[in-house]
């Protein structure tokens, strides 16, 4: 999966296709792409290690600190996620994952 195609499964799960979920999780289990295994993670925490496998392939900066800030938010830490988005969105203010943590990630906790 191309970056690009995982930015725009990214928008559709952040702007609400009830399908976006699915291929996700579906694109998750084979996928060596940071970002998408953060996502599946935000959708099911309880299944697979997607955190533990996102940490190991995260190869920059960006992908590292998205993944401390998912873990974060799927321990329930507000006041730890609050402060690594704040830290992020200044040096990568285009990441709407991010930014979409920060709001809650549209589930409940």
């Amino acid at each position: 999966m191309t970056p690009t195609e995982t930015d725009k499964l990214i928008r559709q799960l952040i702007g609400g296709d009830p399908h976006a979920p699915v291929a996700i999780l579906q694109r998750a289990e084979n996928s060596t792409d940071p970002v998408l295994l953060v996502a599946a993670a935000l959708i099911n925490s309880a299944g697979p290690d997607r955190l533990g496998r996102a940490a190991e392939l995260a190869g920059n900066t960006r992908d590292r600190q998205l993944v401390a800030i998912a873990a974060a938010h799927v321990a329930g830490d507000q006041d730890r996620v609050d402060a690594l988005v704040r830290d992020h969105l200044v040096d990568h203010p285009d990441h709407l994952l991010v930014a979409w943590i920060a709001a809650g990630a549209g589930f409940p906790r």
